[in-house]
């Protein structure tokens, strides 16, 4: 079947295909064939003239009336009883265009004339003007979704699909002939669908429109490569591009609507605009869309999508160069990894590196690739012509921060100067330099505007302070109003350490989780810091869900992180690792625990002790003591303890480090550690609340240790972490106190204390059974959780206190080994397949008990 197996005078009749004023202009003709009508039949190219005309000669052949045409209409005398049909008059010659005036008004025959109504020759202006006397001229409109519906059912011999008529209908604006050639398409192939972002053309129809294209002037090439370029009808700058006042440029906008191509909006129609790419060359679309470039970078405009198109295309010089760059400086707030590419693109067209390095730097860094931002950063650093060299120094202070190196990134700071020169205090208190901090925080401010940077990294740095001197309010409220003042900057901002990550440390440190995890929520919805922070701050979410006690929201948002990075770099690494630590510690998970263990070594070797690294060098101390390996640690210790030490112990950095090294000590049977951090503690007590819930679980533990195990006093202190946000320790001490009591009354009662704290912690998911389980697998898990005996529900209480085998069969008077035969049985009741698994469903069902 080829493409005039369905043609369109076919199926054009009155009511079918055509409008309201067509069909009424085709029903008077047929009425009265006689009738000496003089009639202009106006519309672009493909909208049907030539169709129409040829339904015209169909009327008045059946009628008996002879066609004549425009051989026949130069000579005199002319059979007045014939029909004058003359098709695509705007390409005809003066002397003919004459001649149809003079006929036109004799009204001696009918006298029906199509054209486009443009080109417009003044022979042609005249005709129309004697023919409008007549009758107004027929214009004819694209097709209706419903008459693209009835033309696909007669060629296709079936009704089509409603997507098929709309996807057909988009692609082509309905233009007749353009539906045409897609009915024939689909017709021949047998199909029912159209693929709306590139559409198949047929091969007849390329071939068509490459005879159309052919036959446009120069101009109107230019123009509609433009509009494929994505310009619309942008006069003034199309005038430019084609060297054009208005007036003429009027007329060239004119003659390219006139092809049919154009929709209402001044844009090609998206299969002209495929058949445009398809059949120009390259070379000659390209060079329209350089031109167009320049000219909006000359004039300020936006050229992004302009030369985003041009990357890869070889073009080079000094104008192109520049386009690339401005337009990556577009693409670099919210596109960073296409600004980096334009950034490579200009270098390639003939900018310097150490030019436009600083700029690619950031881009590099806000996509996460630290090692190009490195590079880059370093080799502007060394050009002294370079324009930007403290930007580019930022840069490497930002990636050397993420690389643990925070010393040498507070130096980089430091020696950029301008607004962010601030920054540097946090590096410098961070490694312990608190003197050279304060000087730095005292510095009157320098001559930069007062950008939202300059204000957010003015009140990090003097939050971060506060935490050290001061007392976690003000620190608190000075960096969350520092996270505010940020997030309107988004994706665009480039620090070594963003505001939200801080208050999150900070908020950790002293027991504020709701404060945390508010602003890390909020950094992450407005992506501050774009890529590079992202991680960052979804792991230290998931840190404050595992020091609640949620351990299966803490896995499973660092299976997110560590399953979607190619790489993490040191810092985020660091903390990766002490999330697997933790959990595996927190899970009883041995095994899991010695794997993660084995990388923590390296981890902390290739990220040097500072201040904000505090949490995750806690967990390491009690993952080594657990292990028998606190020789691997103990010179980091030792460092951690030194910058505390010059920053004057700090409580709220100093607390949580000696609450690890107390569990650490108690792990080792360290007596005379336990006490020495049980002493800091107490000495931290009168500073806040959460550090006096510190020292009274701290007392509690020694007291435990010690074989003295007051309920009262345990459970409180027990209640009091939980409330400070330590939801886990706390069920751990009530656990591990009724494990070493010989009341049984106090024991069931420290236990249910246990649970309880432990099934809130795990909140947020229903009772009896995993997370993702459905709801008959939960209803199943808690019926076989009520069939469990006495003795196996006392086991499942003291296996989810944390207790060994060993210390279940001491408390039950019973063997380790017919504790294993119980767990067992408990496991294969709830169809457990893991520990891990086996614990989750315990807690839940804890909850439910409730």
């Amino acid at each position: 079947m080829t493409l005039q197996t369905v043609p369109l005078p076919a199926v054009i009749r009155p009511g079918h295909l055509l409008d309201e004023q067509t069909g009424a202009f085709l029903d008077s003709v047929a009425a009265d064939p006689l009738a000496p009508v003089a009639a202009a039949i106006v519309a672009p190219g493909g909208y049907g003239k030539t169709a129409l005309i040829e339904a015209l000669d169909q009327v008045y052949r059946r009628a008996g009336i002879p066609v004549i045409g425009m051989a026949q209409a130069m000579h005199d005398p002319v059979e007045t009883t014939s029909a004058l049909l003359v098709d695509d008059a705007h390409l005809l010659p003066d002397a003919q265009l004459c001649r149809l005036r003079e006929l036109a008004d004799s009204r001696r025959l009918p006298l029906v004339v199509a054209y486009r109504p443009v080109p417009r020759p003044v022979g042609l202006a005249a005709l129309a003007g004697v023919l409008g006397r007549s009758r107004p001229a027929v214009r004819l409109a694209p097709l209706s979704a419903p008459q693209v519906a009835r033309y696909l059912a007669a060629a296709l011999g079936l009704p089509p699909p409603a997507e098929l008529v709309e996807s057909v209908r988009v692609q082509t604006g309905g233009v007749p002939r353009l539906v045409g050639w897609f009915a024939a398409a689909l017709a021949e192939r047998g199909e029912t669908t159209v693929d709306r972002t590139a559409p198949r053309l047929p091969p007849l129809a390329v071939a068509q429109f490459q005879t159309d294209w052919e036959r446009l002037d120069a101009a109107v090439q230019e123009l509609l490569l433009a509009m494929h370029a994505g310009m619309g009808l942008q006069l003034d700058l199309l005038g430019a591009l084609l060297d054009r006042d208005p007036e003429s440029l009027a007329e060239v906008a004119a003659a390219a609507r006139a092809t049919g191509l154009v929709d209402q909006g001044g844009g090609l129609l998206p299969v002209a605009a495929r058949a445009v790419g398809t059949l120009t060359p390259a070379e000659r679309r390209v060079d329209v869309r350089r031109r167009l470039a320049e000219l909006r970078r000359s004039r300020g405009e936006p050229v992004l999508p302009l030369a985003r198109s041009l990357v890869g295309t070889g073009l080079a010089g000094a104008g192109i160069a520049a386009t690339f760059e401005a337009a990556a400086a577009e693409a670099l707030p919210e596109q960073p990894a296409l600004a980096g590419q334009l950034f490579a693109a200009a270098v390639q067209a003939g900018r310097r590196v150490p030019e436009v390095g600083a700029g690619w730097a950031r881009a590099a860094a806000l996509a996460g690739d630290l090692d190009l931002a490195l590079r880059l950063a370093d080799t502007v650093i060394a050009a002294p012509e370079s324009p930007d060299r403290s930007g580019a120094a930022l840069v490497a202070a930002t990636a050397l921060a993420h690389r643990g190196q925070l010393g040498r990134s507070a130096e980089l700071v430091r020696w950029a100067g301008g607004p962010s020169a601030v920054l540097a205090a946090i590096g410098l208190i961070g490694t312990g330099q608190l003197a050279d901090g304060r000087a730095l925080l005292d510095a009157p401010p320098g001559d930069g505007p007062p950008t939202l940077l300059a204000g957010a990294a003015g009140l990090t740095a003097r939050g971060v302070y506060e935490s050290v001197v001061g007392g976690a309010t003000g620190a608190l409220s000075t960096l969350v109003r520092a996270c505010a003042l940020l997030e309107p900057a988004g994706q665009a901002v480039l620090l070594p350490d963003s505001p939200a990550a801080l208050t999150a440390i900070v908020g950790v440190h002293c027991g504020e989780l709701g404060i945390a995890e508010s602003v890390l929520a909020r950094a992450v919805a407005s992506g501050v810091g774009g890529d590079l922070m992202a991680t960052r701050h979804r792991l230290l979410r998931a840190w404050i869900a595992m020091v609640r006690g949620d351990t299966a929201a803490a896995t499973g948002m660092l299976t997110t992180v560590t399953g979607a990075a190619n790489r993490l770099e040191p810092r985020d690494r660091l903390f990766a690792i002490g999330l697997e630590v933790g959990l595996a510690r927190r899970g009883s998970d041995l095994p899991a625990l010695r794997r993660a263990w084995a990388h923590a070594g390296e981890a902390i070797l290739h990220h040097p002790v500072d201040l904000f690294t505090l949490l995750p060098l806690g967990e390491f101390a009690i993952a080594a003591a657990r292990l028998g390996d606190q020789d691997r640690l103990a010179p980091h210790l030792v460092q951690a303890g030194e910058i505390l030490g010059r920053l004057g112990d700090p409580p709220l950095w100093s607390a949580m480090l000696h609450w690890s090294g107390l569990h650490a000590a108690i792990l080792a049977e360290r007596r005379d550690q336990a006490d020495e951090h049980a002493a800091a503690l107490a000495g931290f007590a009168p500073h806040s609340r959460f550090c006096a819930a510190l020292d009274s679980a701290a007392r509690s533990w020694l007291a435990v240790l010690a074989g003295t195990v007051d309920p009262t006093t345990v459970e409180a202190a027990a209640r009091g972490l939980y409330e400070a946000g330590l939801c886990w320790d706390g069920a751990r001490l009530a656990g591990q106190a009724a494990i070493r009591t010989a009341d049984r009354k106090a024991m069931v009662a420290l236990l249910e204390c246990a649970r309880l704290l432990q099934g809130r912690a795990a909140g947020g998911r229903e009772a009896g059974g995993s997370p993702g389980d459905p709801p008959a697998g939960r209803a199943a898990a808690t019926r076989a959780a009520r069939r469990l005996s006495d003795r196996e529900q006392e086991v499942a209480d003291l296996v989810l206190a944390g207790m060994t085998y060993k210390q279940i069969g001491d408390q039950l008077f019973i063997s380790a080994k017919t504790v294993e035969h119980h767990v067992a049985r408990i496991r294969q009741r709830l169809g457990c397949t893991s520990r891990s698994d086996l614990l989750a469903r315990l807690r839940e069902l804890a909850s439910e008990r409730d």
